[in-house]
């Protein structure tokens, strides 16, 4: 675009162009986020942090399921984060029609 500054060129061209990329890395790392395990699991090895300091859902789940044999109560828990986790791409998918764009929109 002639005459536009920096700031126009990235909110009208590089943006608009690399809007795609952004959407794919926020939807993959939102699911990543609640499946978040391993990192809270070996960073204490002590049940999820002493005093519950790393206790996340994934790890509270893993708690009832494995350590106090509560398979059912588990089992729903993982339909629930499932649930969120659809839930939450259902939502972005949904939102991306107003600020993801494609090469064929152009059309």
């Amino acid at each position: 675009m002639d005459g536009a500054g920096p700031v126009r060129r990235f909110w009208s061209i590089t943006l608009p162009m690399i809007s795609p990329v952004l959407f794919f890395n926020v939807l993959l790392e939102t699911i990543h986020s609640f499946q978040i395990f391993g990192s809270a699991y070996v960073v204490s090895n002590t049940n999820c942090g002493p005093a519950d300091a790393t206790l996340v859902y994934t790890c509270y789940l893993y708690q009832k399921g494995f350590k106090e044999s509560q398979m059912g109560f588990a089992s729903a828990m993982a339909w629930m984060l499932l649930l969120a986790v659809a839930l939450v791409t259902i939502v972005l998918f949904w939102s991306q029609k107003k600020w993801v764009h494609y090469e064929e929109d152009a059309r």
